[in-house]
């Protein structure tokens, strides 16, 4: 007999299925280890982190290009005394804490502006080398951090200048809410900087004092574990397929200090394309948040069910596996040994029919046959014997229902969440304050479009050339992926010069006053257009088309479900996931949200987070309008993310999940093992029974033929020789009859 093949492999792999499904079902729906603090929470504190990361991350990048970039166009104009360098960048760029000018060769500081710059940090003798330019981090003797950014002035016939400008590591626009902090860590595990924690001494009792040092204590433990893991391959720390961040990133779990659990998020300074180092993926530095939370009350889950599931499934996969041995696979291999009986002469014994099924057929049909050897003629048998009641079909499809009566409820009825899972309150204040930051984000990524737009128009004038005008911009698209064009239009709306793609907004007329504006809502696309006034040009203006792909990238961010930009309208422009142009919110409520947040509480609008239950359907969502300065403040924009509570690690979800796993799990191996039994055994069972019928009705000119190496073909080779032996024993008595004549 075939190994794979016949009647038992299916079978026996069913038992197995089964039994392996049954421990598992005992093992994860009866599993006892309930964590105080759910998984959801981790890992919102995992992306808040990775939030904070790509912020820095970008923030530096961006700043030290802006400043690479500019000094590049200084040096490409008319030569301008140090203080007119520092004096526009001031007023272009309000990002650096100081900056200043040094002549290279004599070492002499020429301007500076803001903060000291701690110019004693930078050797240069070392600038010509490979790294020469590149940005460093000086400790201060205050304890704080700069990071200092290089750039080279050079024009025809002066000595090259160095542009310095010196930042700190604070994080751009994140929004931290309340009892949240977030630090900068470096590989030896040191704070650089750090926001949200209460210093001691401006602690107002002796317990907010005692609270502030455990903080700040478990903030530094935190921060030793962070730098340590920073240290692995990304790829290896995440689990496969995980996707998301591309940069080691977790969640830890501390102390707990008066009825809250401390727990933390970290995620090194990564590149947004995988492989691909930037100049602060290069600084080794990596984000901790760190948030208290209180712990789930729930006690430890019961076993009773899992184990109920488990023997329930045992107790019906055995009857179905009973039935299966008993009316199929029996019956089969006893045909199997009656067949070869026969065929080997042995046709004195009656042969030993199944009570039903095609195995009754194939039976009856033998002990005609061998009631023909014996000398019996032909006899056709009756249609209302011939076809039993049940057959191999029913036996299956018996033993589907059987297994579907474990796998139904399970799927459908058992284990479900309801209305009243309990979503973490920190689960929605990380909803809020993660949209917050990304609509900040959002923000900053336009007034730094803007920012660029006013940098390029400062050193445009009417003497400028076209051909200059042209390099400045093709230097600038090239430079920054966030423009989908570039041109430069007079008072009269001609386009003077122009650079990167075809041009949407240039309709002959004179540009706009508005800093930023967004063109004909009616249009398929969503087109953002920033416009920059150039002095002296009598209503020229720099003009940016801004890439609606630069904003939709700027909202992938996992964990927040559906993210959306909506304008004054709450029309949504960009997104996350597929959306329709000007198209309007799912429903009245996330408008109402989105409606509300705009309302002012004090002097700014604020983010709003909020739960919405309807029936089974939880949703979390917040939303965030646009706050802050800048060229964008006045565009009414808001940023809103939704997302079901269904796909939240939480401990009824997980549940539920599981439950509904295990049904699906019990479905597939019914449905593969029943099948494979079905196209393996009962179809050809049915065709033999046919075949052996009409043998022992007569018919000794069809030659039998096995298909398969296995029972059923091994009884087809036994009625392909007695059909052989019957006609043999025809042709015997047609001349026995003849010869009698004769």
């Amino acid at each position: 007999m075939s190994l794979l093949g016949g009647i038992r492999p299916p079978i026996a792999i069913l038992s197995v299925l089964l039994l392996a499904l049954a421990g598992v079902t005992a093992l994860t729906l009866g599993h006892v280890d309930r964590d105080r603090v759910p998984d959801a929470v981790l890992t919102s504190q995992q992306h808040f982190a990775e939030d904070g990361a790509i912020g820095l991350r970008a923030s530096i990048d961006e700043s030290v290009t802006d400043l690479t970039r500019t000094a590049s166009l200084f040096s490409a104009a008319d030569p301008v005394s140090p203080d007119a360098v520092l004096d526009k960048i001031g007023n272009v760029y309000q990002k650096w804490m100081g900056t200043a000018v040094v002549e290279i060769k004599s070492g002499k500081l020429l301007a500076a502006r803001g903060e000291n710059v701690p110019l004693t940090a930078v050797d240069l003798n070392t600038l010509k080398g490979k790294s020469g330019l590149a940005p460093r981090m000086v400790k201060l003797e205050n304890g704080e951090t700069r990071l200092l950014a290089l750039a080279l002035l050079s024009w025809d016939g002066e000595s090259q200048k160095l542009l310095v400008a010196s930042s700190s590591l604070r994080f751009p626009g994140i929004s931290l809410g309340k009892f949240r902090s977030i630090a900068v860590v470096n590989q030896d595990a040191q704070i650089l900087s750090s926001d949200g924690l209460t210093p001691p001494e401006q602690a107002g009792t002796d317990f907010l004092k005692k609270e502030a040092k455990a903080d700040r204590k478990q903030l530094r433990s935190f921060a030793k574990i962070a730098a340590k893991k920073s240290q692995q391959n990304w790829i290896t720390s995440k689990e496969p397929g995980s996707g998301g961040f591309k940069g080691v990133s977790g969640s830890l779990t501390g102390d707990r200090y008066f009825g809250d659990r401390s727990v933390a998020g970290y995620a090194a300074l990564s590149s947004p394309e995988a492989g691909k180092e930037t100049v602060a993926t290069g600084l080794g530095l990596t984000v901790v948040a760190m948030v208290k939370v209180a712990e789930d009350p729930a006690g430890p889950a019961s076993t009773a069910y899992g184990l109920l599931a488990a023997g329930a499934l045992l107790l019906i996969g055995g009857l179905t596996v009973a039935l299966l041995l008993g009316t199929v696979q029996r019956p089969l291999i006893r045909l199997f040994l009656e067949s070869r009986r026969l065929s080997r002469g042995d046709v004195t014994r009656p042969v030993t029919v199944p009570r039903f099924g095609e195995a009754a057929r194939i039976g009856r049909a033998l002990e005609r046959i061998r009631r023909q050897l014996n000398g019996e003629e032909a006899q056709p048998e009756q249609g209302a014997a011939k076809r039993g009641k049940f057959g191999a079909r029913t036996l299956i499809g018996v033993s589907a229902v059987l297994l579907l009566v474990w796998c139904g409820p399970l799927m459908l009825l058992l284990n479900r969440a309801g209305d009243t899972v309990v979503v973490p309150q920190q689960i929605v204040n990380d909803q809020r304050e993660r949209t917050d930051t990304l609509s900040d984000r959002v923000r900053r990524a336009l007034n730094e479009g803007h920012a660029d737009l006013v940098s390029v128009s400062t050193l445009m004038s009417e003497s400028t050339k076209r051909s200059a005008m042209t390099e400045v911009l093709e230097r600038t698209v090239a430079q920054h992926l966030r423009y989908e064009a570039l041109y430069v239009v007079d008072g009269d709306g001609k386009v003077l010069a122009q650079a990167g793609g075809d041009l949407k907004s240039a309709n002959g007329k004179a540009p706009a006053t508005e800093p930023i504006r967004l063109l004909d809502k009616n249009a398929k696309e969503p087109s953002v257009v920033g416009t920059a006034p150039i002095s002296g040009m009598d209503g020229a203006a720099v003009v940016g088309e801004f890439r609606i792909d630069f904003m939709n990238s700027l909202l992938k961010r996992p964990g927040l479900g559906q993210i959306r930009v909506v304008d004054a309208d709450r029309k949504i422009i960009a997104g996350n996931t597929g959306y329709f142009a000007f198209a309007g919110l799912p429903n009245a409520r996330l408008d109402g949200l989105v409606a509300g947040s705009r309302q002012k509480v004090g002097i700014a609008a604020r983010p709003s987070g909020v739960l919405y239950r309807d029936g089974d359907e939880i949703q979390v969502a917040a939303a965030a309008p646009f706050s802050g300065g800048g060229a964008a403040k006045d565009l009414g924009w808001s940023v809103v993310s939704y997302q079901p509570a269904s796909g939240l690690e939480i401990p009824e979800y997980s549940l539920q999940n599981r439950t509904v796993l295990a049904g699906l799990l019990g479905i597939t191996a019914a449905a593969a093992c029943l099948g494979w039994l079905h196209i393996i055994v009962v179809r050809p069972l049915r065709a033999l029974a046919d075949q052996a019928e009409a043998l022992a009705d007569g018919d000794r000119r069809t030659v039998l033929y096995p298909r398969h190496h296995d029972e059923v073909g091994a009884v087809i080779r036994s009625l392909e020789l007695l059909r052989q032996q019957l006609a043999e024993a025809r042709k015997r008595d047609g001349a026995k009859t003849l010869a009698g004549r004769n």
